[in-house]
C-alpha cells in the first residue's frame, strides 16, 4: 500500500425529507446568498425546488436561480452561472439534481473566484479555491456530492474534461432516497452502471497488497449486483435505493481508492462517446468497461480472475487463470445487459468511422495532451483505435 492523505469534510443528511432542512444547513455553512443551480422540468414538477426555496425562505436567505443543466454539462451555462453569481454578490451554490448539476455548479463556483477562463482547470489547473457548494441529490450515479471532482463538456470542440480539486467537496450533501424513484428505470441503470466503473477504475491498480480496499470494493460491487435489479423492477422500493444512494458516494470519494494507483482508462475513452453522440455516461461505459478489459486483461490476468471470483463467483480454474478473467468480464456485461444497458457501438448511436477522430481526442485532445492514457496499462491512440473497434 501507497502512503496517503484523506480528508473527506463533506457533512451528510441522508433519509426521508430531509431536503426541508436545506436552509438550516446553508446557514450552518455560512451561506447568505445563494446560487439555486438545477437542471429540467422534474426537480420543478415534483415539488422539490418548491421545497428547498421553503426552507431558504424560512432562514432568510436569499436566493437566484439557474436552470437548464443538459445530461454532460455544458461549458456555456457555466460561463453564465459565473457572471450571474458575480453580478448578484452569490456567495453559495446549491446544486439540486444528479451529477451533471452538481459538476456544473462545481465549475461555476471555481470559475466566480477565479479571474481567467474556467475552463483552465478543465486542463489540469488545480483547483485551489471556489466558493462554497452543497447539493441536494436527485440521481445516485456520479458520486459527486462527495467527490473533488467535476466533469464538464466544452461546447467549442465538444472536448469533454475532468477537473479536481479540495476545493470542491460539497460543504454538505443531502441524500434523500425517496427522490430518485420518479425516475425511469434506464436512467437508474445508468446510474448503477457508473457507480461500478468507479469501482472497477480503482480496483484496477498496479498497487500490491491493497487487501481492505479490495475488499471495500468488491463489497460495494456485490451491493450493486444485489440492489440494482430491484431498483430498476421496482421504482417504489425505498431500500434498494437507500443502499445504492450510499453506494454511490462511498465508491466515488476515494475511500475505496486510498493507497493504490487507479486506472480512469474506461471514463477517459467513454467521455468521447458522451462528448460527441451525447448518450448517457453510464450506458457509454456498459459498452466501454468490457471492451477496455478484455484489452488490457494479459496485464493483469490474475487481478481480473480475482474480482471474477470474489465477485461474479466464477469458478477459479489455476490451468487456465485467463479463462476466469474472461468469464468475470463476460458475467460484467450480462449483468448490464439484463438491467437495460446497451451493448455495442450500435446501441449508443456511435459510428465505426468517427473512431480515428474519437481516439485522437480522447488521447490528445485540442493537440495539448499527452497521447498516452490510462493509469493501469499506458495506451497510445492505436490501442484506443482497437477498444473501439471491440465495441462494434
Amino acid at each position: 500500500m501507497e502512503n496517503f492523505t484523506f480528508y473527506s469534510p463533506t457533512y451528510f443528511a441522508f433519509g426521508k425529507e430531509q431536503e426541508c432542512n436545506c436552509g438550516k444547513l446553508v446557514k450552518r455553512f455560512g451561506g447568505s446568498k445563494v446560487l439555486i443551480h438545477f437542471g429540467g422540468g422534474s426537480v420543478v414538477r415534483s415539488g422539490l425546488l418548491d421545497r428547498v426555496k421553503k426552507s431558504l425562505d424560512e432562514e432568510g436567505i436569499s436566493y437566484i436561480e439557474l436552470g437548464g443543466v443538459k445530461p454532460n454539462p455544458r461549458s456555456g451555462l457555466v460561463y453564465e452561472g459565473i457572471d450571474l453569481c458575480r453580478k448578484n454578490d452569490v456567495d453559495f451554490v446549491l446544486a439540486v439534481g444528479g451529477g451533471s448539476v452538481i459538476d456544473s455548479s462545481k465549475a461555476i463556483a471555481a470559475g466566480t473566484v477565479y479571474d481567467g477562463d474556467f475552463w483552465d482547470f478543465y486542463e489540469g489547473k488545480p483547483v485551489t479555491k471556489a466558493l462554497p457548494v452543497a447539493t441536494v441529490l436527485t440521481i445516485s450515479a456520479a458520486g459527486s456530492e462527495g467527490s473533488p471532482d467535476s466533469v464538464i463538456t466544452k461546447e467549442e470542440g465538444m472536448l469533454k474534461r475532468g477537473a479536481s480539486g479540495e476545493a470542491y467537496r460539497p460543504k454538505f450533501s443531502i441524500l434523500n432516497p425517496a427522490l430518485t424513484k420518479t425516475l425511469p428505470a434506464y436512467q437508474t441503470a445508468c446510474g448503477i452502471t457508473d457507480i461500478m466503473a468507479h469501482l472497477y477504475e480503482r480496483y484496477l491498480t498496479n498497487t500490491k497488497d491493497v487487501e481492505v480496499t479490495d475488499r471495500m470494493i468488491e463489497a460495494l460491487l456485490l451491493t450493486m449486483i444485489k440492489e440494482g435489479p430491484i431498483a430498476v423492477a421496482d421504482s417504489d422500493d425505498y431500500e434498494s435505493r437507500a443502499n445504492i444512494m450510499w453506494a454511490g458516494m462511498v465508491a466515488h470519494n476515494n475511500c475505496c481508492g486510498v493507497g493504490r494507483s487507479q486506472d480512469w482508462t474506461s471514463h477517459t475513452i467513454e467521455h468521447e462517446l458522451s462528448a460527441l453522440y451525447d448518450c448517457a455516461h453510464g450506458a457509454g461505459l456498459a459498452v466501454t468497461m468490457p471492451a477496455v478489459f478484455k484489452y488490457n486483461v494479459d496485464h493483469d490476468v490474475m487481478r481480473f480472475a480475482k474480482v471474477a471470483v470474489r465477485v461474479w463467483g466464477c469458478q477459479m480454474d489455476y490451468d487456465n487463470p485467463k479463462a476466469t478473467a474472461l468469464a468475470g468480464i463476460d458475467a460484467l456485461s450480462k449483468f448490464l445487459s439484463s438491467i437495460g444497458m446497451p451493448k455495442n457501438f450500435e446501441e449508443l448511436g456511435a459510428k465505426e468511422e468517427d473512431i480515428e477522430k474519437l481516439a485522437y481526442t480522447c488521447c490528445y485532445g485540442d493537440g495539448s495532451g499527452s497521447g498516452v492514457i490510462g493509469g493501469f496499462v499506458p495506451l497510445k491512440q492505436k490501442d484506443v483505435e482497437e477498444i473501439y473497434k471491440l465495441m462494434l
